[in-house]
C-alpha cells in the first residue's frame, strides 16, 4: 500500500482554536475552513494546495485513500476533517503521535518539534504564527508562500518520523491505533437529545434545591466535620487518607486528593453538587456533560475520543473534555442510556471478567487459584470463607462482597489502614484489627503472590543496575535494564529516571521521573506497584487483541477499561453475541492456560447493556 502523509492548515481566531474549543467542535463549527493541505505520496516530494472546501476535495480525491496508509501528526484532527468533511477514510491510519507515546513516554514530547530535534531531523518552521485571524482569501501570495513551506515542512518531518517508528512498532499496535482513532473520526453511535435536555433540567433543579439549603449554613461546607456529615446525611461514608503528618486517618477533602476528586465525579449528583460548591466550581461535572451532548447531538453523532496510550501501562485515557472512561457505571445512569445504536442496530457491550486478578494469579504462578478461575468457581466466596472460616455454602452476601474487596484490592500489597479506608468508601465499616486480618489470610492463602511481589523489588535494581534479568511465570518477562520490561507485546514498561530515595523501616525505597510540560513529576515505587503496573499492562494488550478480533466482522464504537461496545445488525444479535464472547475469552499465544471469561449485555443504548 501507498503512504499517504497528509497535513491540513486550517482558519483560526482568538475566539475560535483549539485552545478554546475541542477537537469535535472545532471542526465542526460553520467557521471551519481549511486554509490548504499538503500531501506526500510514500517518499516522494510533498504537493500543496489551496482553494475552496469544493476544489479541496476534488484535489484530495486524486489519490487512492482507499487503498492507502493515511499517515498524520494527531491523526484524530486531520482524519476527522478528511471524513467529517471530504468523505475520505483512508485503508489505514497511522498516527506518529499516538507512536511516539510508547516509544519515548513524556520524556521527549509529542509535539512534531520535540520529536524532530530528537531525531536531529531538520527543523519544524515557525512561518503561520502570525496568521491568526486571517481566512484563506485575506492572506497575500507572498504570505501564502510561508504556509506552503510551512505545510510541506510538517508533512516531510512527520513521515519521517513514520519511517523511524514503524520498524519499532508491533503490527498489532498499529492496528490499535488505527481502531482508536476510527472511534473518534468514524462515528455510528447517537445521542437522544430530547432526554438528555430534560436530564439536564433536571440535574439543575436538584442542585440548585440542594445548594439552597446548604446555602443558609455555609460553614457547613467548609468544615470537615460538618462537610463529613453532610454526606453521611446523602448515604455517602466520607473519604478517608492517612496523614503524612501524623500518620492517622484523616479526611480527603482537600480539592487534590484522590478521595475528594472521586466526589466530583460521584454517581449522586447532589454529592457532586456538595463538593463542587466545596470546590468553588460552578457546574458539576454531570451538568458539564450532559450540556456537551447535547452540544454535540446537534452537529452530529458521538465521535468517542480516546488516547492511546494515555498511561505508561497502554490504558487508553480520556480526551477532548468527554471523558467516556468515567461515566457512572452504578446509580443513575442516564448518560449512558443517552447513548444510541443507530438505526437497525443494537449494542453489544462486553466486559472480560475479572481480568487483572486472572492475570495476577496467573503469573505469580498461584495455580489453585488459577485452577478455581478456570472451573468458574466463586473467587469471591472462596476468599470469604477463608477469611471468616466458614465453609463457602454459608457465606452471605456482606461476606461476599469483603471477599471481593479483598480479591480485588490486596493483590498488588496494600496493607491494613488503606484497605480499611477502602472498604469504607463502598460503605462497609471494620476496624484495622480487623483489616490486618483480612491482610494477612489473603497473603497467607495465596503465598505466590507476595513472593512475586519480591520478585519485583528486584527489578528496580536490575534497571538501575542496567541489568538483564526474567521474571513471572516461566520467566516470561524481560527485564532489559534502562529499556525496561520488555512485554509480549513488543513494547516496554519504562521507569525513566529510577533511582534509590531513602530508607524506611528498613527498606530500600524507590522513585522513577516523567516529565510534564516543564515540570517534573516524581512517582514512588516498589515490588507490588511494579506488579499491579505489568498486570494492567497484560490485561491491555489481552483486551486490545480481543477488540481486534472482534472488529473483524462488527464495529467496535468504544472501549472503556477492560470492556468493548460493538454495534451490530439487529438480525444479526445473536451469532453477534456467540462471536463476540468467544472473542473475549480467547487466550493470548503467550498465556495458552491463563483462563479467561467474560460477560455481555445487550441494549438500544449502552446503559442498557449492563
Amino acid at each position: 500500500m501507498d503512504v499517504l502523509t497528509v497535513d491540513m492548515e486550517t482558519y483560526y481566531s482568538q475566539e475560535y482554536s483549539l485552545s478554546k474549543l475541542t477537537t469535535e467542535e472545532y471542526i465542526r463549527d460553520s467557521r471551519f475552513e481549511v486554509v490548504g493541505v499538503s500531501v506526500q505520496v510514500n517518499d516522494g516530494e510533498p504537493e500543496w494546495f489551496s482553494g475552496t472546501m469544493k476544489q479541496t476535495k476534488k484535489f484530495l480525491d486524486g489519490y487512492g485513500w482507499d487503498e492507502a496508509v493515511g499517515v498524520a501528526h494527531n491523526a484524530v484532527f486531520d482524519m476527522a476533517i478528511l471524513n467529517w468533511h471530504f468523505d475520505i477514510r483512508p485503508k489505514k491510519i497511522a498516527d506518529t503521535l499516538s507512536m511516539a507515546r510508547p516509544l519515548h513516554g513524556t520524556e521527549v514530547g509529542g509535539s512534531l518539534k520535540a520529536l524532530a530535534a530528537y531525531y536531529n531531523l531538520s527543523e519544524k518552521g515557525t512561518y503561520i504564527s502570525g496568521m491568526k485571524g486571517r481566512r484563506r482569501l485575506d492572506i497575500t501570495v507572498g504570505e501564502l508562500a510561508f504556509y506552503v513551506m510551512y505545510c510541506k515542512q510538517d508533512v516531510h518531518l512527520c513521515y519521517q518520523l513514520f519511517k523511524i517508528f514503524t520498524p519499532k512498532f508491533p503490527i498489532e499496535e498499529l492496528n490499535l491505533i488505527d481502531m482508536t482513532i476510527r472511534m473518534f473520526t468514524e462515528p455510528v453511535l447517537e445521542l437522544d437529545e430530547p432526554l438528555l435536555s430534560a436530564y439536564l433540567y433536571s440535574i439543575r433543579s436538584q442542585k440548585e434545591q440542594l445548594l439552597r439549603s446548604v446555602d443558609e449554613n455555609k460553614e457547613d461546607l467548609m468544615s470537615n466535620p460538618k462537610f463529613a456529615g453532610l454526606l453521611r446525611d446523602l448515604g455517602v461514608n466520607p473519604p478517608m487518607k492517612i496523614s503524612q503528618r501524623t500518620g492517622k486517618e484523616a479526611y480527603a477533602f482537600a480539592k487534590t486528593d484522590k478521595g475528594f476528586k472521586e466526589l466530583l465525579e460521584h454517581e449522586n449528583i447532589e454529592v457532586q453538587a456538595l463538593a463542587s460548591a466545596r470546590a468553588g466550581v460552578k457546574s458539576t461535572i454531570e451538568e458539564t456533560r450532559a450540556q456537551r451532548f447535547i452540544d454535540i447531538s446537534n452537529r452530529g453523532t458521538l465521535p468517542i475520543p480516546l488516547r492511546y496510550y494515555a498511561a505508561h501501562t497502554g490504558r487508553w485515557g480520556g480526551m477532548d473534555k468527554i471523558n467516556i472512561q468515567n461515566l457512572p457505571s452504578r446509580g443513575i445512569k442516564t448518560l449512558k442510556k443517552c447513548i444510541l445504536a443507530p438505526e437497525g442496530h443494537k449494542l453489544i457491550d462486553c466486559d472480560s471478567s475479572q481480568i487483572e486478578a486472572r492475570i495476577l494469579a496467573w503469573l505469580a504462578g498461584q495455580d489453585d487459584l488459577v485452577d478455581a478461575f478456570e472451573r468458574r468457581e466463586d473467587v469471591y466466596k472462596i476468599m470469604a470463607g477463608s477469611i471468616y472460616s466458614k465453609p463457602v455454602s454459608e457465606i452471605i452476601d456482606t461476606e461476599r462482597f469483603v471477599g471481593k474487596t479483598t480479591i480485588l484490592g490486596c493483590g498488588y500489597g496494600m496493607g491494613a489502614a488503606k484497605f480499611k479506608i477502602q472498604l469504607a468508601a463502598m460503605g462497609v465499616e471494620l476496624s484495622e484489627e480487623e483489616c490486618e486480618h483480612i491482610v494477612y489470610t489473603y497473603r497467607n492463602t495465596y503465598k505466590d503472590i507476595p513472593k512475586l511481589w519480591r520478585a519485583a523489588d528486584k527489578i528496580l535494581l536490575a534497571i538501575i543496575n542496567n541489568e538483564y534479568t526474567e521474571f513471572g511465570r516461566g520467566d516470561m518477562l524481560k527485564v532489559e535494564g534502562q529499556k525496561g520490561i520488555l512485554l509480549p507485546n513488543g513494547l516496554y514498561l519504562k521507569y525513566p529516571s529510577l533511582k534509590e530515595t531513602s530508607v524506611m523501616r528498613g527498606r530500600i525505597q524507590y522513585a522513577y521521573s516523567t516529565k510534564r510540560g516543564r515540570s517534573t513529576n516524581t512517582t514512588h515505587i516498589y515490588g507490588g506497584k511494579i506488579i499491579e503496573n505489568v498486570c494492567q499492562a497484560l490485561a491491555k494488550i489481552v483486551i486490545g487483541k480481543q477488540l481486534l478480533d472482534i472488529s473483524r466482522k462488527y464495529k467496535v464504537a468504544m472501549t472503556v477499561h477492560d470492556a468493548g461496545t460493538s454495534v451490530v445488525p439487529i438480525d444479526e444479535i445473536h451469532t453477534a453475541r456467540e462471536y463476540i464472547e468467544m472473542c473475549m475469552r480467547i487466550r493470548p499465544n503467550w498465556g495458552l492456560d491463563l483462563p479467561l471469561d467474560c460477560e455481555s449485555g445487550v441494549g438500544d443504548s449502552y446503559g442498557e447493556c449492563e
